[in-house]
């Protein structure tokens, strides 16, 4: 028999090669779907650790504590959130194409953000007062309540009755959106049409195909 020799596997190797932000960005990831998983509670920094195949004093050693990582995913999946609608609206455009491309980008990060969605929708649930999505929700609907505005007046409506349209526009889209997520029973552009169809025309007013009139189909 020959001499034994120590073979530490392909991804082992691969692994002890990262660097410090190579691997607080693993970390960041792995952190992510096991929060998205279990919930904050129920994840454990042995699982994280066992996940990202390293020990537990490196995920102390880049974040402190399971709570310092998931403030970490937590503030990242809002920025990047904030960052899809805030585009949306400062791109210019009359009302009803602005509602079109916020509610997409709304759409957008669910799809490819799941996980991060589902954090957020765990630690703060739409229609809950506190918490990081709510909070983010409520900045959303400040923006939205002064485009709004400018519409009433534009159409003679009053308007100090904005904020509690925009409320009720942002915890719709939210609400739907979670929705859409679990069942999946509508593409996600005619998700977009419908809400926008319930949004603009109101229920005395729905057209019968909605369709997105200025955004492209994804």
């Amino acid at each position: 028999m020959g001499p034994v020799t120590d073979r530490p596997k392909d991804d082992a190797r691969s692994s002890s090669r990262m660097t410090g932000p190579q691997r607080r960005e693993q970390l960041i990831e792995v952190g992510k779907r096991v929060f998205a998983e279990k919930g904050f509670e129920a994840a454990t920094v042995e699982e994280i650790a066992a996940t990202a195949k390293v020990s537990k004093p490196v995920v102390y050693e880049h974040f402190g504590g399971k709570e310092g990582l998931y403030a970490v995913v937590v503030d990242r999946e809002i920025q990047s959130l904030l960052s899809r609608i805030t585009h949306a609206l400062d791109e210019p455009g009359r009302a009803r194409d602005l509602l079109e491309r916020a509610t997409l980008a709304l759409l957008d990060y669910i799809e490819f953000s799941t996980d991060g969605f589902r954090i957020l929708v765990r630690d703060s649930p739409p229609g809950q007062s506190t918490g990081s999505l709510a909070s983010l929700l409520s900045d959303v609907a400040t923006r939205v309540e002064h485009l709004l505005a400018a519409e009433f007046k534009r159409r003679r409506i009053d308007p100090k009755t904005a904020p509690i349209y925009a409320q009720m526009l942002v915890g719709m889209v939210a609400l739907t959106g979670q929705w859409w997520l679990d069942r999946r029973k509508f593409k996600k552009a005619d998700a977009a049409a419908h809400l926008v169809n319930l949004a603009w025309n109101g229920l005395a007013g729905l057209e019968a195909s909605p369709r997105l009139h200025n955004t492209p189909s994804r």
